[in-house]
């Protein structure tokens, strides 16, 4: 039996805990808040205004298993609802998201400590050290899922991009992490028994580990549900091209090559921005952003609306361990422009159902959107094709993906790797 945690309980979270559900390899499924089962969350959750609380909506089966740790977690919600920063935005601030993750983590070591029920654990980067520790007491297995970038290739990307752009440095938060988080992510990946990642990006950043790592897995995520795309659409051929990006306003997303790129295109192109920006410092992020239209946050539903309102979505990230934005475009029949860096080059057939180009490259990026603005029957086709590729990642593969590979290293004594396959 697994015990699986993480402190926000991510919609990848829910669907590797339902797999294991699935196969009856669940014992307890930790997190901070979730919503399901009629319990209070799911009531907060209907009221206006607690988006926050919906988008924890939790699948009902997992009720039964569900372990909360809700309370730092609620403090940082109220926290960043008031605007009160001192208590979030620094590492060592008692509500920030840092602080969330190690209470929360030495909470669930804790719960391990006295569960004689259970053979692994499965855990999340920034959340796995103590209960990992805890884990390895008692002999069971440790599974690590690496969901993003290696630390030390986001670090060296930051570096370099600090210096190739100094007026975005500030929207560069990598580079504020502290020598201890860094610290404790080696921990953590010298602790598995095996490591878990979303996209093949993910595994070849690995490769600047300067130690031993356990074997590794690749798995990719599932997509929403497709929408339904009619076949017969007709463009207004003297529109402009509708561009979308979501995600988080940093430099690591590459927002200022989208922004070079769209400057290229000068009118052809409207570009609608979703996301909540890392930092208010960054004058150049704040100067740009007032002239486009810009939506720090929405529901998941509808982002995806507006995704469908929209014809192409551009990820220009200079790391993204996945990108799920581009699946959940990918769903909605919008055709993708992002980089090599994310899990477009395992999802994207280049020319088909979107492109991948270069970082650092708004000319790239100019190129493909221009393409797509002139030929719009190259655009109904690419429309199609997404959501072609969408109805071959379902989540119920993924679910699948996860119980096999699970399953296989419950059977199989432990083992370290220094190869990656």
């Amino acid at each position: 039996m697994v015990v699986i945690s993480h402190p926000t309980g991510n919609i990848n979270v829910r669907e590797a805990a339902l797999a294991l559900l699935e196969k009856h390899l669940l014992d307890e499924f930790h997190t901070c808040i979730a919503a399901c089962g009629g319990n209070i969350f799911e009531k907060l959750a209907a009221l206006p205004g607690l988006a926050q609380i919906k988008r924890r909506t939790c699948f009902n089966a997992l009720s039964p298993y569900l372990r909360l740790d809700p309370w730092r977690e609620i403090g940082r919600l109220f926290a960043e609802r008031l605007g009160i920063g001192l208590l979030t935005q620094l590492e060592s601030a008692i509500f920030s998201i840092d602080a969330v993750y190690r209470s929360f983590d030495g909470n669930v070591a804790k719960q391990i400590a006295l569960n004689d029920n259970i053979s692994a654990v499965y855990c999340y980067e920034d959340g796995a050290w103590e209960t990992f520790l805890a884990a390895k007491k008692k002999g069971l297995k440790c599974i690590y899922e690496h969901p993003v970038g290696y630390w030390r290739k986001v670090h060296e990307i930051s570096l370099e991009e600090s210096q190739i752009q100094p007026a975005w440095s500030q929207a560069l938060p990598s580079l504020k992490d502290s020598q201890e988080k860094l610290h404790r992510k080696d921990d953590e990946l010298q602790l598995a028994d095996h490591i878990i990642v979303p996209s093949s990006y993910s595994r070849s950043s690995l490769q600047n580990c300067p130690f031993q790592l356990a074997p590794i897995s690749v798995v990719p995520y599932g997509m929403p549900r497709t929408a339904h795309f009619p076949k017969k659409v007709h463009f207004n051929k003297k529109g402009k091209l509708k561009v979308i990006f979501v995600g988080g306003l940093n430099q690591l997303k590459g927002i200022s090559y989208l922004f070079d790129a769209i400057h290229l295109l000068e009118s052809a192109v409207q570009l609608t921005i979703i996301g909540r920006k890392t930092t208010n410092h960054c004058k150049k992020l704040n100067d740009t952003l007032e002239n486009h239209r810009w939506i720090p946050s929405l529901p998941h539903d509808q982002i995806l609306s507006e995704m469908r309102n929209h014809d192409v979505l551009v990820l220009p990230s200079l790391s993204d361990g996945f990108g799920m934005v581009i699946t959940e475009a990918l769903s909605q029949g919008i055709p993708v422009i992002t980089t090599q860096h994310t899990c477009g080059p395992d999802i994207i057939t280049d020319d088909v159902n979107g492109f991948i180009v270069p970082i650092r490259s708004a000319e790239a990026i100019a190129e493909k959107l221009e393409k797509l603005h002139i030929n719009k029957s190259k655009l109904l086709e690419m429309r199609l094709e997404a959501t072609s590729k969408a109805e071959k990642f379902t989540w119920s593969t993924y679910r699948q993906s996860v119980s096999t590979v699970v399953d296989s290293i419950l059977q199989f004594p432990k083992s370290k790797s220094a190869s990656i396959t």
